[in-house]
């Protein structure tokens, strides 16, 4: 048999490993990123784009930019959640003939699973240009709410992406399993997971290596995005003040914006503040204008405390259903970011 890979198929970033004299390897792309976005464009040249290309022309080539693609996987297209991502997506979301979420892109039609097969064949490249040799076989992961269609969806993108998918795993049992969990004794654990797009809690037994998901709750439209665009609002009110005029008009600079405030919230997990420096972000009939502005990560956690307290709701809800007390966990797992 030859090497497994394992893929985390994330709503907003991918990641793929193998196993190496025994430990798990997480794998760089060819730009040299743990992690790839799960984002795919299409140009108007017909060249398609997957990852880390795709995210950075995305404010300039939006509607022919497919992100967050896995809140539409093995689902209808009546179901709410579709029309939630329908109302803020800047790409169509259609329904196809047979009634699923499918999204359209110049005219043509293309299935969640897609979509999801083109991120997962950049994985698998990723996967096949470290080894040196073609992968087949592949475990996937998946959120432990997913139902059986969406299930079965993600596998058949994997297979669309030429893999031979052995197994379907739920995301806080492969978090478990990565933290040697299964080696313990009797134990109940949450895995709190905050992503770019999702925040899922899961609560699981874990008892002779065998994993039970006891209750599983979370907000599908809560995530990492969600803080970088506070810091996007706050720039451009900040620049507006200043200048009177607003960057989220113009393509070019909310684009800049958007990746100046993912870079700035990542560095103050490491620092009490940080500049963000823009030069030439925009211009006026008096020339040029800069954004030269400092964030302190005070600052960031008044911008995002709202955000905060929308992540108890669930927890609270997931142990109720678990039947279960914050005292009755034995660990807490924290995934994501």
């Amino acid at each position: 048999m030859g090497k497994v890979i394992g893929i985390d198929l994330g709503t907003t970033n991918s990641c793929v490993a193998i196993m190496e004299g025994g430990d798990p390897k997480v794998l760089s792309n060819d730009e040299g990123g743990r992690t790839t976005p799960s984002v795919v464009a299409f140009t108007d040249k017909g060249e398609r784009l997957v990852g880390m290309l795709a995210k950075r022309q995305a404010v300039t080539n939006a509607e022919n930019t497919v992100f967050a693609v896995k809140r539409l996987i093995g689902r209808k297209f009546s179901d709410p959640e579709v029309q939630k991502s329908k109302d803020i997506a800047p790409f169509k979301i259609v329904q196809s003939s047979s009634g699923d979420a499918c999204v359209e892109i110049a005219g043509k039609q293309y299935s969640s699973a897609e979509i999801s097969a083109m991120i997962l064949g950049k994985m698998k490249q990723t996967a096949d240009d470290y080894l040196g040799e073609k992968v087949t076989d592949a475990v996937i992961t998946v959120p432990a709410y997913f139902n059986d269609s969406q299930r079965q969806s993600t596998k058949d993108a994997g297979r669309i992406a030429g893999l031979n998918v052995l197994r379907i795993i739920n995301e806080p049992t492969a978090a478990a399993l990565a933290y040697g969990l299964d080696k313990k004794s009797e134990e109940k654990i949450a895995v709190f997971d905050l992503g770019g797009g999702t925040f899922d809690i899961s609560i699981l037994e874990i008892g002779e290596g065998v994993f039970e998901v006891k209750s599983t709750n979370g907000d599908t439209f809560l995530g990492g995005e969600d803080f970088d665009l506070r810091i996007v609002d706050w720039l451009a009110d900040e620049f507006k003040k200043e200048h009177g005029m607003d960057l989220r008009q113009d393509r070019m600079a909310l684009q800049r914006l958007k990746e100046a405030a993912e870079k700035a919230k990542c560095e103050l997990s490491s620092t009490p503040e940080t500049e963000i420096n823009l030069p030439f972000i925009t211009a006026d009939a008096s020339g040029p204008k800069h954004l030269v502005i400092k964030l302190s990560k005070s600052k960031l956690e008044s911008l995002v405390g709202d955000l905060i307290d929308r992540v108890g709701g669930p927890c609270q809800i997931a142990l109720k259903d678990a039947g279960l007390t914050p005292a009755d966990i034995n660990e807490v797992i924290l995934v994501g970011g």
